[in-house]
């Protein structure tokens, strides 16, 4: 783990992001005190559309359920 002071954390701003994109732990103090970490950002980004064709629904899937399935599970009788 680094831990370096806010002055230092300000002056080498570029060479500490580089260190936590690399899976550094750098902790940034305040008079000695943890204040804040730096760490990567989840580069696995949600992506609109990028499970298509992965995924499918069938064509009864808002069909009414099984007699007695709902009353399994709490629900209504019927």
């Amino acid at each position: 783990m680094r831990i370096v002071n806010v002055h230092r954390a300000k002056t080498q701003l570029s060479r500490l992001l580089e260190a936590a994109e690399s899976g550094e732990d750098v902790v940034i103090a305040r008079a000695g005190k943890p204040v804040a970490r730096l760490v990567p950002v989840d580069s696995d980004e949600r992506t609109p559309g990028r499970l298509r064709g992965c995924i499918t629904v069938s064509e009864n899937f808002d069909a009414p359920l099984p007699v007695g399935l709902g009353q399994a599970f709490g629900g209504d009788p019927e």
